[in-house]
């Protein structure tokens, strides 16, 4: 493979793809062990939240471990260039939701197929 040199300093040949790192010493660095998890939210805050991590060239779950850590603390996790970009995210998605709805949101009523009963018998 051949070896890639930056052409500035976030641009890199068309051979390779940028990946940025974290600007932090390692000292600082927590030793983490992360699990995957299958996580159900509302659909439009969910593209709002993905959105939002891609600005800010961050995975989804670096972002909800911050808002989580954040709002532990009673901090606020966005300044307020932020929270800019998260209201035009939320109208671009139309996400009409906030704190208010906070644990009233109701599940959509979905069609459901009515599984095969393990217990009966065939005639």
């Amino acid at each position: 493979m051949p070896t890639l040199i930056p052409t500035t300093s976030r641009t890199f040949s068309k051979l390779c793809t940028y990946v940025p790192w974290y600007n932090k010493p390692m000292s600082d660095s927590f030793i983490v062990e992360r699990i995957q998890t299958g996580v159900r939210m509302e659909k439009r805050l969910l593209k709002v939240l993905k959105a939002f991590a891609e600005y800010k060239d961050m995975t989804l779950g670096d972002l909800l471990e911050g808002i989580v850590l954040h709002a532990f603390d009673g901090k606020t996790p966005f300044n307020p260039e932020s929270l800019k970009r998260i209201a035009d995210l939320k109208k671009f998605y139309g996400l009409d939701l906030d704190a208010g709805a906070s644990h009233r949101l109701l599940e959509a009523s979905t069609p459901r197929k009515h599984p095969v009963s393990a217990g009966k018998k065939k005639k």
